[in-house]
């Protein structure tokens, strides 16, 4: 799995998860920062993507849409990157069981 990290999230997230999500991106080094949401979504599809994001937004759009791509919402109030990371890391086997499972396209996490 590899996570495309959404502007609202620190840049260094996709660098601190890479050993457990390799070839994660954050959305400011594909050029894709202050971009609609729906700009987004196709890219994260297009690329095999799984969106992490703390915005409710990609959340309704799983729920219309469906996947791919798959969400992964953060709902944690402000919080250190090091409490994001520790969030991340300690649902590691949450994010393998969403990958495999096809009938899902939003995982909630807090």
């Amino acid at each position: 799995m590899k996570l495309l990290v959404d502007e609202n999230l620190p840049p260094r997230l996709a660098h601190e998860l890479a050993d457990l999500f390799p070839e994660s991106v954050h959305v400011s080094s594909v050029d894709l920062g202050s971009t609609p949401d729906e700009v987004i979504w196709e890219h994260a599809k297009a690329h095999g993507f799984v969106f992490l994001t703390k915005d409710k937004d990609f959340a309704n759009l799983s729920l219309a849409w469906g996947a791919p791509p798959k969400v992964v919402l953060l709902l944690i109030g402000n919080c250190s990157a090091t409490e994001l990371i520790k969030l991340v890391r300690n649902n590691a086997v949450r994010f393998s069981d969403f990958e495999s499972d096809a009938g899902r396209s939003l995982l909630i996490l807090r």
